[in-house]
């Protein structure tokens, strides 16, 4: 270390620039009154687009609506046709399962009325374990559970 110099760091010629610590303002792209001129047309523009959307969506609405009411007939009497084919489809099974089965009537058991306390011609639901007799397993699981959620 001996024959070596050291250069120390000093202000460059001339000194360092004076610091600048005034207030430095944001630039300033609109007015005021550009400002709430632009904000009333954006809002209004867009309350403008908003009805004639709504005025749109509502009818659409009442379309859809229509079209629910129109069908809702239709799709309970097919409802109502599925399940007599059903009910027609049970009693052929129950009519082919017992059929070697002597003094056995369809629909009765053992030639008792299973329903006594209902006139003949009266109609009766059945339930969900009958409706599914001759289903497999995992189908009457799948009902039952369907049933007790609802």
């Amino acid at each position: 270390m001996s024959g070596t110099t050291i250069k120390q760091d000093l202000p460059p010629p001339g000194g360092y620039k004076p610091i600048n610590y005034l207030r430095v303002p944001a630039k300033t792209y609109f007015s005021g009154v550009q400002m709430f001129v632009l904000f009333n047309v954006v809002t209004f523009g867009g309350l403008y687009i908003w009805s004639y959307t709504h005025e749109k969506l509502k009818r659409l609405k009442t379309e859809d609506r229509a079209s629910r009411l129109a069908l809702q007939p239709m799709l309970y009497a097919e409802k109502d046709r599925l399940y007599m084919k059903r009910l027609r489809k049970l009693r052929e099974e129950e009519e082919e399962l017992m059929k070697d089965v002597p003094g056995w009537v369809v629909g009765t058991y053992w030639g008792e009325p299973i329903y006594q306390t209902r006139p003949e011609n009266e109609w009766h639901e059945i339930q969900v374990t009958e409706y599914m007799a001759h289903s497999p397993h995992y189908k009457q699981q799948y009902i039952n559970n369907f049933f007790k959620w609802l």
